[in-house]
């Protein structure tokens, strides 16, 4: 059976090691490779049952590094050619910003490392979302670790209840749709929630507060999926003021 692909998440903790290895130290004998391998193997991506001997075994995980060793400017060498576009994408996005490409990958081992944690995020399915994971900045586990921390009803419906006594309605807090203007009955008291915390800021054993929840239509909380880690609700609702007037 072929391994799968390699996802932005598994790209992202092996770039995050080539950045810590020398040339020489790109091998499937390396203890740190031989970690990464074992890591690669723990998270809630590809099915459990796609995983036999060969998946993301040390030695390919040490092949994944001289993927990049074939992209880096500042290697003399070849390194190793068969490289694909995600794997020069992932490496130009971070080459300049190491620090950012670190924390997002100590994010993903934190995760990770909750075996009751992986649990739950496997049963988070893509399909659930159809925003395109490879498009969410932090990776799909990060993406599952938000989509979690949204699943809490009880705090949804108190902060449901909070905004309704104070304004009478609910209303997207970026566009302002309101549901049961358009939609009538149908409509009333419907809305999404939005965990707005930073994933950077937050931990999976983190208590979500009210304040740290925005009240959002369905159309703008994928927007702000797309971009958990830079776009926060005001910034989306001044781009979609700034569209409105430019309409």
């Amino acid at each position: 059976m072929k391994n799968p692909t390699w996802q932005r998440d598994e790209l992202i903790l092996a770039l995050d090691l080539y950045f810590q290895l020398e040339p020489g130290q790109i091998h499937g004998r390396n203890p740190q490779v031989e970690e990464l391998s074992e890591l690669l193997n723990q998270l809630p991506i590809h099915a459990r049952e796609l995983r036999n001997k060969k998946f993301r075994n040390a030695n390919g995980v040490g092949l994944k590094l001289s993927n990049f060793l074939a992209i880096d400017p500042g290697y003399t060498g070849k390194g190793m050619r068969r490289f694909g576009k995600r794997d020069q994408n992932v490496f130009q996005e971070f080459a300049h910003d190491r620090e950012r490409l670190h924390r997002i990958a100590g994010q993903i081992r934190q995760a990770v490392g909750n075996e009751e944690l992986v649990d739950q995020l496997y049963q988070i399915q893509d399909e659930e979302d159809l925003t395109p994971l490879w498009q969410v900045q932090e990776g799909k586990v990060l993406y599952k670790l938000h989509k979690l921390r949204e699943r809490d009803q009880s705090i949804i419906y108190e902060k449901k209840e909070l905004v309704f006594q104070e304004m009478g309605c609910l209303i997207c807090e970026a566009c302002a749709f309101d549901f049961e203007r358009t939609y009538g009955k149908l409509g009333h008291r419907f809305i999404e929630c939005h965990h707005t915390t930073p994933l950077a800021l937050s931990s999976e054993t983190r208590i979500t507060k009210l304040e740290e929840l925005a009240l959002v239509c369905a159309n703008c909380h994928r927007m702000l999926h797309r971009k958990i880690s830079d776009l926060t609700v005001p910034g989306l609702r001044a781009l979609v003021m700034e569209r409105r007037k430019g309409a």
